[in-house]
């Protein structure tokens, strides 16, 4: 049995450990209430936007590269996730959707846009081309290098480098509910529901012309998509921080506890010893 020096000094050092995970905890949820604020207050205009454009798309008149559909020779997969770890199975789940898609393609047929340490030193070690990375983002939103990796984006699409664009990202619910998202990205199509209607679509008068109209709003929408799926990620990976610190600073309780317990049981052990040991020596010297 363990004695009770030993005892004390891992009831000391997981203490110590649920210090730290607290701190995290607390934390991670001040940095979730700026990040949801952020993702919540973006939401409105991103989905709206989204929904013109996409109806827009249909008008008799698109022709701007952004619109439309070509032969898909190679694919770009953009997957985001966190710098840091210690936020549960977030960027596991991200990863493991990555792979999931790569099972479908050959390694010359896609190539991988890469957002955060994580997806970057796993992807590292494998075969499939890396055509960009981006890291040490902090876990803050950071518009100027959201507007980096839009141009990239836009430049391998525009050069025809690759033709189809799929964006991977965690999709922010509540605090307790993030989904991974695969969202086609580009070029920019019709939704079900536009798919019915497309008919009046094509009744869009443009002015000055569609070119001009289209060449002004698409790459801003592209650049608020980037944005907007940035900042869901942001949400989602410090609601799991969060998550994951309040877990660990539970499982830290219940071990202390667990502990304490074996530290008296192991006091109160040595205790009735020497108890007994008196005893029978009084016994003893009685005889």
């Amino acid at each position: 049995m363990q004695n009770i020096r030993d005892i004390r000094r891992r009831i000391k050092s997981v203490e110590s450990t649920k210090q730290i995970t607290k701190a995290m905890e607390m934390v991670a949820a001040a940095k979730l209430r700026r990040a949801q604020a952020t993702a919540e207050s973006a939401r409105p205009y991103s989905d709206t936007l989204r929904k013109i454009l996409r109806s827009l798309a249909g008008a008799a008149e698109a022709s701007h590269p952004f619109l439309q559909q070509r032969e898909v020779k190679k694919t770009l997969l953009v997957s985001i996730t966190s710098d840091k770890g210690l936020c549960g199975s977030y960027n596991h789940n991200v990863i493991r959707e990555v792979e999931r898609l790569l099972e479908n393609y050959q390694d010359n047929e896609v190539e991988l846009g890469l957002i955060g340490k994580s997806v970057c030193n796993y992807f590292r070690r494998r075969i499939w081309n890396r055509r960009f990375e981006y890291v040490d983002f902090s876990g803050n939103m950071d518009s100027r290098r959201v507007t980096e990796i839009t141009r990239d984006i836009i430049d391998l699409y525009l050069s025809g480098e690759v033709d189809k664009v799929i964006l991977i990202y965690t999709r922010f619910i509540s605090t307790s509910i993030h989904h991974i998202t695969v969202e086609d990205f580009l070029p920019i199509t019709k939704s079900d529901d536009e798919e019915k209607t497309k008919g009046t679509s094509a009744d869009y008068i443009f002015e000055p012309d569609s070119k001009t109209i289209y060449s002004e709003i698409l790459p801003r929408f592209i650049n608020n998509r980037i944005y907007m799926s940035f900042a869901e990620a942001l949400a989602s990976e410090h609601a799991a921080r969060m998550l994951a610190m309040s877990n660990a600073t539970k499982n830290a309780e219940d071990m202390i506890d667990n502990l304490t317990l074996l530290r008296n049981k192991v006091r109160q052990t040595s205790i009735t010893r020497e108890l007994l040991e008196i005893v029978a020596g009084a016994e003893a010297l009685k005889g």
